[in-house]
């Protein structure tokens, strides 16, 4: 974060600064020592100003004693690496279809390459943030799945769900003050030494679950959920596990992995879970710190 010299600044800009960071106290106040799952991908680690406004964020977070815990996945750089290494890629139903091959390069993107660069970006605010993998320590436990598309089922290769959490590595960095960044990648439990390609959105949303977390937030790259795409004015800002539940068939391949996250989360016992625009700076704060918040809010 830029240290501003308020002696620098215009009165009435400074006074306007004062203000904003009082009307952020109940937030503040509302988070503090409380745990908060933040799925970071898609478009919003693609430009370089993003990810840095994303880890004054989370640097923020930390500092004013939220507890925040980050889950990435990686798309964009995932398929420009196999684009490069001459690697088929395909998506069915929403899920990246994952050969052999494949899955030593989602690894190798994930946990070798924005894993470290990300905890780069959020150590440059101080010594805060520590990278981990869904494969250390078990943190997770991966199963293979398929996906049904128009009523045919068709295999994805290496992709799973996560279907056991061991949130123990997680709460261990956090008690040492640390922020804890994952990337979703899980050991496949019915074969040993073999790694799965895991729905970030999904891992974010067990890994909330196991934390009792007192929310997950979802970045992508719209503004929120519509009720009528691509109707501009149908966003919807709030709803209930009910209503997103009845609405979630009827909603696009891409988005139904992040509703169904937030829905997860809810049914898990997560009080509110929210999907934002990673597009926009600063959207984490302005998500946890202001009344309106941004983008659509779960609540049970």
């Amino acid at each position: 974060m830029t240290h501003v010299d308020l002696q620098d600044t215009d009165p009435a800009e400074a006074s306007e600064r004062a203000v904003t960071l009082v009307e952020s106290l109940p937030w503040v106040r509302k988070y503090r020592d409380q745990v908060v799952v933040v799925k970071y991908g898609g478009n919003a680690m693609v430009s370089d100003e993003l990810q840095d406004a994303f880890a004054a964020d989370i640097a923020y977070l930390r500092y004013v004693g939220v507890k925040p815990v980050v889950v990435h996945g990686g798309g964009p750089q995932i398929s420009s690496m196999l684009d490069r290494l001459d690697i088929p890629s395909e998506f069915r139903g929403g899920y990246r279809v994952t050969s052999t091959e494949a899955i030593s390069v989602v690894r190798m993107v994930l946990t070798g390459q924005i894993n470290p660069q990300l905890v780069a970006k959020v150590n440059a605010h101080g010594p805060l943030a520590t990278g981990l993998s869904g494969e250390d320590a078990g943190l997770f436990g991966g199963r293979r799945r398929g996906v049904v598309v128009d009523g045919v089922e068709h295999d994805l290769g290496r992709v799973g769900d996560v279907v056991t959490v061991d949130p123990q590595p997680v709460l261990d960095h956090l008690a040492a003050g640390r922020v804890p960044i994952v990337s979703s990648i899980a050991p496949d439990l019915d074969n040993p030494g073999t790694s799965l390609n895991v729905n970030a959105d999904a891992a974010a949303a067990a890994l909330a679950t196991a934390l009792n977390a007192k929310k997950l937030v979802v970045l992508t790259d719209v503004p929120g959920l519509y009720a009528d795409w691509p109707n501009r004015d149908s966003l919807v800002s709030h709803l209930t596990s009910t209503e997103l539940r009845a609405m979630l068939p009827t909603l696009e391949s891409g988005m139904i992995p992040k509703m169904q996250a937030c829905l997860d989360a809810v049914d898990g016992g997560v009080p509110t879970a929210a999907i934002i625009d990673g597009r926009v700076p600063h959207s984490v704060l302005v998500e946890l710190f202001t009344s309106k918040g941004i983008g659509t809010e779960v609540v049970a």
